[in-house]
């Protein structure tokens, strides 16, 4: 494997190009069940037929873990977008598509795959929260309806990318589990709202309710939940936000 061209770094990777793969090098903290986590889900989501980057391989390099995936030649959807941000039809129409695609993510089910609920109930007893407030949180979790839909964990425009001939493949699969998907609607309304994109979530969860024919309040009833188990990552500038959302009780 060749580590010559690297076209993306984050704080706990970084990802190279080799021919037709992508090398996704970790730092030594990651664990290795972590790893071979992450390559299970993706090949068990690609299992189900979903358009995904074909699995090749998990290997260690200079004592690193890496996981090796096929190279998806074109554009994320996030890239798309911010090209595109003044041009309000094609914002709606790739919100359009984002939403149709995810939906097709949760028809699919895989019955290895994690247990939404167990993952869930995890991070709440992690987020340091007061007992009542983790009470009231798993309240309201169990109160919730029990699916096996195939659910991403972090469905952003990120993690989409679009090829020249405008075939969409989804990557990152490290959080998938089963379950609900209107937590992973939540999740992914959450997400543009940390990052300021406050119109964008508004118009992704009108989108997604009216074609999955959900009640928005269905969807809202989740985003205490996925804000707690955001709270887990420790990022001290969204803390604030997190807790305002934690700390409602209904959504009007």
């Amino acid at each position: 494997m060749k580590l010559d061209t690297i076209i993306a770094e984050r704080p706990t990777k970084k990802i190279y190009r080799d021919g037709d793969v992508i090398i996704k090098l970790f730092n030594e903290e990651y664990s290795t069940s972590d790893i071979l986590n992450e390559a299970l889900n993706h090949s068990r989501v690609e299992e189900t037929g979903l358009k995904v980057p074909k699995f090749v391989e998990v290997l260690k390099i200079d004592g690193k873990w890496a996981i090796v995936n096929e190279f998806i030649e074109g554009k994320t959807l996030a890239q798309l977008m911010e090209e595109n941000k003044d041009n309000a039809d094609a914002i709606n129409a790739y919100i359009e598509r984002f939403v149709d695609l995810q939906l097709e993510i949760q028809s699919k089910s895989s019955p290895l795959l994690t247990k939404l609920k167990d993952k869930m109930r995890r991070k709440i007893s992690e987020t340091g929260l007061d007992a009542t407030t983790r009470y009231e949180l798993n309240t309201r979790l169990e109160a919730t309806p029990k699916h096996n839909k195939i659910c991403h964990g972090d469905y952003n425009p990120s993690n989409i990318i679009v090829t020249p001939d405008d075939e969409w493949y989804v990557i990152d699969w490290a959080h998938a589990t089963q379950g609900n998907g209107g937590e992973d609607a939540a999740r992914t309304y959450l997400l543009f709202s940390l990052e300021g994109k406050t119109e964008i979530a508004e118009k992704y969860l009108n989108t997604y309710c009216k074609k999955s024919d959900t009640a928005k309040q269905y969807v809202q009833t989740w985003l205490p939940i996925v804000a707690a188990s955001q709270l887990v990552k420790h990022k001290e500038n969204e803390k604030d936000f997190l807790m305002k959302w934690i700390d409602v009780v209904e959504y009007e």
